[in-house]
């Protein structure tokens, strides 16, 4: 039986436009309301079927702990454990994404890991197949393998594709790992903001009400994003991404950005990056199948 030869995919990271909080459920979930981007910041994820049977391997940079912990592994258990005809695979991970910066690489990776070994393992899943698998990893894991810019609902599993203009953002981590469920569960979150729609937002996407209500908690908490924070307003209408602690602002070009770039403290890492064309993980194995 012949082999696969290697997937090797680009997984996106995410900006949001603005984030809020509409309620929270029962279950302790918390409802959202959020416009996701694509941005062009990528981890590279290459994926090879195993000489070792079913056996799933992936290799990681150490600081991102056990492997066994990462969605990715995660996610080529679930899809494995979907057939009993899928062999195992050989996972490898650079990393470009900052980890614990609200970007959502994590998910991205996971969403890469269902596309790519869908493909090697020729299960011809379709896309609401790997879209039900990837909300069982993360409530962000169906956007990167959906993969457009969206309005995002529900837990994060519910999207609606939107057409935004393509732009340029300046993104800046501040080597500050933030993390989500500590955000989640502060006790001075607010989680009442009033639901909104689509067209309120394409009318009017720059307006004031289009803000992160994980700011302030994460504010509180974390010193050096406040300083990012305040460094970026001065240069643009600075936002958060997520729950942080990277932020961002739009800029008119990459050398804009990257003269930006050139002020930025030491400490803190700046990334020139566009929105609007990237390619999404779908796209990019129907390209590679057609080579």
């Amino acid at each position: 039986m012949a082999v696969a030869p290697p997937v090797k995919l680009y997984a996106p990271a995410k900006l949001n436009l603005f984030l809020h909080v509409v309620g929270r459920r029962a279950d302790g979930y918390h409802e959202l309301e959020s416009v996701f981007r694509s941005i062009s910041l990528c981890d590279v994820i290459t994926l090879e079927q195993s000489s070792h049977g079913r056996e799933i391997s992936l290799m990681a940079p150490s600081e991102l702990g056990d492997p066994s912990d990462n969605l990715m592994f995660k996610a080529a258990q679930r899809l494995q454990d979907t057939s009993s005809s899928a062999p195992g695979a050989n996972i490898l991970l650079e990393k470009n994404i900052p980890v614990g910066a609200g970007l959502g690489g994590g998910s991205s990776d996971a969403a890469a890991t269902l596309i790519g070994l869908n493909a090697l393992w020729s299960l011809n899943y379709d896309l609401n197949d790997l879209k039900a698998l990837g909300a069982e990893i993360g409530a962000d894991v169906p956007f990167f393998v959906e993969g457009h810019d969206a309005w995002v609902s529900g837990i994060g599993e519910v999207l609606e594709p939107i057409k935004l203009p393509e732009a340029w953002y300046f993104v800046v981590f501040p080597n500050v790992l933030v993390p989500t469920a500590q955000i989640f569960s502060d006790p001075h979150l607010t989680r009442d903001t009033q639901r909104s729609k689509i067209a309120r937002f394409l009318e009017s996407p720059a307006g004031p009400g289009w803000k992160n209500d994980l700011e302030s908690a994460v504010l509180a908490s974390f010193p050096e994003v406040g300083k990012l924070k305040n460094w970026l307003s001065r240069r643009g209408a600075a936002k958060m991404s997520g729950s942080g602690s990277a932020c961002f602002i739009e800029v008119k070009s990459r050398e804009a950005a990257e003269a930006l770039a050139e002020s930025l403290p030491e400490t803190w890492q700046g990334f020139a990056v566009s929105a609007g064309a990237v390619e999404p993980l779908q796209a990019q194995v129907r390209r590679l199948l057609a080579e």
